[in-house]
């Protein structure tokens, strides 16, 4: 299961068709302590690029993008009544959404693990 990057701060982590989607430890710490997280209905078709979910801290709310095409076929609900988690564990427990990808070649325009570390330093 690879991990891949965007320049907005969203990972992706792919199994096959499934792209399990989140905001990075950076952007988390960025953020500051969240405490609302909005997500996108089951069954939402997005394109890469696109709004996915809105993150609201004490300092701001700001959106997260779409890192790859297709359907969101799950939601991180725990998210709802626990956005902390963002905080707690950006890459682990709290994830956002899952989504169908429609072209998996979309993911080779994203930076891997080393690419996203210079990218922030």
């Amino acid at each position: 299961m690879s991990t891949r990057f965007t320049k907005d701060h969203e990972w992706i982590r792919v199994d096959g068709e499934e792209g399990v989607v989140g905001i990075t430890a950076y952007a988390a710490e960025q953020l500051g302590d969240v405490v609302f997280v909005e997500l996108p209905e089951v069954g939402k078709t997005v394109s890469a690029g696109d709004e996915l979910a809105v993150v609201e801290s004490v300092k701001a709310a700001s959106e997260v993008y779409a890192p790859v095409s297709g359907e969101v076929i799950a939601v991180n609900d725990v998210l709802e009544g626990e956005p902390a988690k963002v905080n707690e564990a950006p890459d682990g427990e709290g994830w956002f959404v899952k989504i169908k990808l429609s072209d998996k070649s979309q993911l080779d325009a994203m930076m891997d693990d080393a690419a996203y570390a210079e990218h922030i330093s």
